[in-house]
């Protein structure tokens, strides 16, 4: 049996690096299709479409990629219940490189009709098979062999991964769209990006082969046999209630990361280089303040950062659109980077938080499915009513503004009706909603 505390401090950072850059790699393959969905899918895999409707169908499949997360985080999460944490690292790297790269690969409409899009649907649902497994996994490897007391700085490491993924995915479209002609960039240059993915899945493969298994994991007595179903009959509320508290920082993010970048370029005519370094610059940000908000959720507790950043949003989201509509760098900067601070001061502690609620036999499952459920809540849908919405507005899309302040209320009520965990140490976490 080993205990937390016996682990050597050089396999922390070890282990933190490793989980960082898997999640960065695993967010690329999946932003740089919402950036895609943006900015050029539309029009490739649904011409016959207008403009609105093939950006709507574009996010529509970008939304199928949440719908599978559930999914993934259900089969990643028994693996990861049932034989460890590591082996859960390993598949939803392969299966996520995999389909990115087959998209890059993938004949448009005017090549093969109909079934371009139906294969395009068939990829993004396995992109999002892949990463629903990812963050279980990464983040309960880092989170389960740190010390309580600093358990929410060295689970935030994994949390930065998305921004790192997310600003390699928007610097390769800005400097393909910096450097290509609108017809090249159509043609071939979108498909750059998801090409790239194959290289960095063999990185991020190579980064993850030695890493240790959990000591939580190889201390469990008696494996849950069918993991799900102890989560839906003992820790139902609390998966319901996770899912509703992270709705909004998912409506947040994408938001501000895919419907702004189809908005801007369609409604208000700003430049996709100008839109990309605007958000890119806003990430870089929220990516340095992720390990802030943890050491605060180390002193201060999760549940108050999450209450905290929930009232935040509500009260900055019909700003941010206000910001958003003049159509100038500056405002808009500083409205994607009020949204993301409070985005990233509750996703700064979550991944400490959500492993400290539930017990070692199905926390991979618990605690992924509560996180993906969340995404399904706030990333699929908000790209899709948010570019319905602004259609029906003025300039201003306060529909918009209001839509995300009503999903921030609802999370905030959500985190109300949660406990605080910090410091309680993490293996000796039971249900907390029976």
């Amino acid at each position: 049996m080993h205990d937390v505390r016996t682990v050597r401090a050089p396999s922390l950072p070890r282990l933190a690096a490793a989980s960082l850059a898997g999640t960065a790699i695993e967010f690329y393959d999946f932003f740089v299709y919402g950036t895609a969905a943006a900015l050029v899918l539309g029009p490739l895999f649904f011409p016959t479409f207008s403009p609105l409707a093939g950006t709507l169908a574009a996010f529509g499949t970008f939304g199928v990629g949440f719908v599978a997360r559930p999914l993934g985080s259900v089969l990643f999460g028994h693996v990861g219940d049932r034989h460890g944490r590591r082996p859960v690292l390993v598949g939803s790297l392969l299966l996520t490189g995999a389909s990115t790269v087959a998209v890059g690969c993938l004949p448009v409409f005017d090549s093969i009709g109909v079934a371009a899009p139906l294969l395009l649907l068939v990829l993004r649902f396995l992109q999002g098979l892949g990463l629903g497994g990812e963050w279980g996994g990464a983040v309960l490897l880092t989170a389960e062999h740190a010390p309580a007391e600093r358990r929410g700085l060295w689970s935030s490491f994994p949390q930065v991964g998305p921004a790192i993924g997310f600003l390699f995915a928007n610097g390769v479209v800005l400097v393909l769209s910096a450097t290509l002609t609108e017809a090249q960039f159509a043609r071939w240059g979108w498909r750059v990006p998801f090409w790239a993915a194959g290289a960095l899945a063999v990185l991020g493969l190579w980064l993850r082969s030695s890493l240790p298994e959990s000591p939580r994991f190889l201390e469990i007595g008696e494996h849950a046999r069918v993991p799900l179903a102890e989560v839906v009959r003992d820790h139902w509320r609390l998966v319901l209630l996770t899912a509703g508290g992270l709705a909004v920082g998912y409506a947040i993010f994408y938001a501000v990361t895919t419907w702004s970048l189809a908005y801007a370029t369609e409604r208000l005519g700003v430049s996709r280089t100008v839109m990309l370094a605007c958000i890119m610059a806003a990430v870089v940000v929220k990516g340095a303040l992720t390990p802030v908000a943890a050491m605060l959720g180390d002193r201060f507790g999760r549940r108050t950062l999450c209450l905290a950043g929930c009232a935040a949003a509500a009260l900055w989201m019909l700003p941010m659109v206000a910001l958003l509509a003049t159509g100038a760098p500056l405002p808009m900067f500083l409205g994607f980077l009020g949204a993301l601070a409070a985005f990233v001061t509750m996703f700064g502690v979550i991944a400490a938080y959500l492993p400290e609620l539930y017990e070692p036999r199905v926390r991979c499952t618990g605690a992924a499915v509560g996180y993906n459920l969340g995404g399904v809540l706030g990333g699929a849908l908000t790209p899709i009513v948010a570019t319905a919405l602004a259609e029906h507005s003025g300039r201003v899309p306060w529909g918009v503004g209001a839509y995300l302040t009503a999903i921030a209320l609802l999370s905030l009520g959500c985190f109300a009706l949660l406990p605080e965990t910090r410091p309680v140490p993490v293996a000796a976490v039971r249900p907390v909603l029976d």
